[in-house]
This record gives structure tokens, C-alpha cells and sequence, in this order.
């Protein structure tokens, strides 16, 4: 996702349901500049899902396109769209930020409201479970104080409010909880359908959510981070295999210096410090830490006695010193 102002933007791979915004259905190998249909308007976010795409225009217009058929794209039906259109929000609402599931939307408007459309299979929009899916963004209505930041996952979702307070819903990690945690119960916020608050943050006060396949992260203000969940790939550097709970990442892990963004992907984090140090740790198969051939910050439960009972890797944080000084990641 780009918060950086853009006045073109350029695509590139799986294309199966016209995610790219290039009018038809086909991979694309090649960097390929997209037709957002504004003429040059610059564009403010942009991020995607499973199979759709969204991006937010420096006036704060939603343009969606791609998978459409739980109605992700909120365009009022269930077609799939191969070029970019514009997503008209009820009242006229601005988008401040847009994030997708695997097949549903959560719109965060400039006023605070949270909206959400598509799959509801799950409880992941937040909305009554009656609700199986929506072509229409609906309001979280119990989402009551205004919300500063959202973020989802591959079936969860999640909010901050203005207050700090972090609100969890989705039932998309309960199976894993129920596995890891039995015979213990699982926490109300893995298993509900509708915006509950994650315990075990009342002392802090959270800015920003991030969100993998099946963990979650938020960033507090005074730049700490907290990390429950799935930790299959080590993703939240820990011994244990689920955290119920948020759990505070060790500062010394990166080096001690103060955070000031954090992003996740589906089963790996980066945190950038307040210097423009990078951070990188979790799931490495693909390259997607960005360092090529370091391997003595994962630990295997096979090669450390102590760690026997456990059934994930642990992956530290580590440095990327080429992306040193970033003004964007």
C-alpha cells in the first residue's frame, strides 16, 4: 500500500480477474501503466486482495476493480470489473484508507465511519451475520467512536479507534485458536462476528492495525509493537505456535530504536525506526524479506532442544541495510 502522492501507477502479474486494471483477464509480465480513468489524477493508496484491487484518489475517491463476486468492489453487483471505476460511497463520503480481504473491503471515510462489502462468510464485515455477502458498503454500526486506522486479513478484520482501543472481528482465526489453545476457550475477539475490543492493550494506545493471512500487529504511540495470532512462520518471534493475546515484540530485537510504521504481508512484518532503519522478519520462501542468503536469524524448533514443543520456526527481525533511509516502504 502507497501513501505517496502519484501521478501514474504500474501493474504487474496475475491478472486472472482483471485486478490490473488493464481491461481484459491476462497475466502481465511487464510493468504496465494503469488507466484509473481520472486523467492523471493522483492517487493516495493503493492496495489489494485476493483477487480485486482498490486505489484512493488525492480527493479521496474510491476506484475498485477485479474479483467481484461476493460484491468486494462494492459497485452495487457482482460482475467482475477489468478497469478501474469509481465507487460511490454513501452521502458522498471520502475514503481516508481502503483495505482488502481475500474477498471483501473495509473503507475507512474521512470522518471516521467504517464501511465493508463482500463476503460476509466469516463475520468479517463486521456487519449482522445475517448478512451472507453485500455489493453495497454497509456501516459497522457498533464501530461507534470514530476509527483511525483498519487493516484485514485473509477472514478478520480489524480497527483502531481515536481513543487507542484496538477492535477485532472475523472468525477467520478461530479454527487455529481452537487447535492451539484447547482445551482452554478462545478469546471473544478470535471468534466473534461483530467489532470487539482486543484485551490486553489497555495500557497503551494503539495508532495503527496490520494484519497477515492470520495474524495481527498494531503499533502503539509511543512506538511499540504487539503481535497475536498465527506464528506458523515465525512471523510473530515467539516460541509458541498461536498468540491469543497481544504480545510485545522485544525493543532490543530492533536495536532499540522507536518504530514509526509498521506494514505486514500475508505471512510476514517490516517496521521502519524513526532513523530509517528497516526492519524485516517471518516467512522467507519467496524473498520477501529483501535479504538474500541470511539465514542465521531463523531458528528451527528441530535444531534447538529447547524449543522442542513447538510446532513453528521463529524468524528474528534483521536489518535491511539497502532500504536504509527510505522515505517510503
Amino acid at each position: 500500500t502507497s501513501q505517496r502522492l502519484c501521478s501514474l501507477s504500474f501493474c504487474v502479474g496475475a491478472n486472472s480477474f482483471g485486478q490490473l486494471g488493464q481491461g481484459h483477464a491476462e497475466d502481465q509480465a511487464e510493468p504496465q501503466c494503469v488507466d484509473d480513468g481520472q486523467e492523471r489524477q493522483r492517487l493516495r493508496a493503493i492496495t489489494g486482495g485476493g483477487g480485486h484491487s482498490a486505489l484512493i484518489t488525492e480527493t479521496g475517491e474510491l476506484l475498485v476493480c477485479g474479483q467481484n463476486h461476493k460484491g468486494q468492489l462494492g459497485l452495487g453487483h457482482i460482475s467482475d470489473v477489468t478497469n478501474f471505476q469509481h465507487c460511490p460511497l454513501p452521502g458522498n463520503q471520502t475514503v481516508q484508507q481502503v483495505s482488502c480481504g481475500w474477498d471483501f473491503t473495509i473503507l475507512l471515510t474521512d470522518n471516521g465511519h467504517v464501511l465493508a462489502c463482500g463476503s460476509n462468510a466469516f463475520g468479517q464485515l463486521g456487519v449482522s451475520a445475517e448478512i451472507k455477502h453485500t455489493a453495497e458498503p454497509l456501516l459497522i454500526k457498533s464501530l461507534s467512536e470514530p476509527v483511525i486506522s483498519v487493516a484485514t486479513g485473509l477472514r478478520h478484520a480489524l480497527a483502531v479507534t481515536g481513543s487507542g482501543g484496538v477492535h477485532q472481528w472475523g472468525t477467520g482465526l478461530s479454527a487455529q485458536a481452537k487447535r492451539a489453545l484447547n482445551p482452554q476457550p478462545v478469546p471473544v475477539h478470535l471468534a466473534c462476528k461483530e467489532p470487539h475490543l482486543v484485551p490486553g492493550l489497555d495500557q497503551v494506545t494503539c495508532q495503527k492495525v496490520v494484519a497477515g493471512s492470520a495474524h495481527s500487529a498494531c503499533l502503539t504511540v509511543a512506538g511499540d509493537i504487539f503481535l497475536w495470532g498465527s506464528n506458523k512462520y515465525g512471523q510473530l518471534c515467539n516460541k509458541e505456535s498461536f498468540l491469543p493475546l497481544p504480545t510485545a515484540l522485544d525493543g532490543s530485537l530492533l536495536k532499540g530504536e522507536r518504530v514509526c510504521a509498521i506494514h505486514s504481508g500475508w505471512t510476514h512484518l517490516i517496521a521502519q525506526t524513526e532513523t530509517g532503519r528497516v526492519f524485516t522478519w517471518g516467512r522467507a520462501s519467496y524473498g520477501q524479506l529483501g535479504r538474500r542468503g541470511q539465514t542465521n536469524d531463523v531458528t528451527s524448533p528441530e535444531s534447538d532442544a529447547s524449543l522442542a514443543d513447538s510446532s513453528s520456526e521463529i524468524s528474528l527481525p534483521s536489518e535491511v541495510k539497502t532500504l536504509n533511509g527510505a522515505t517510503q516502504v
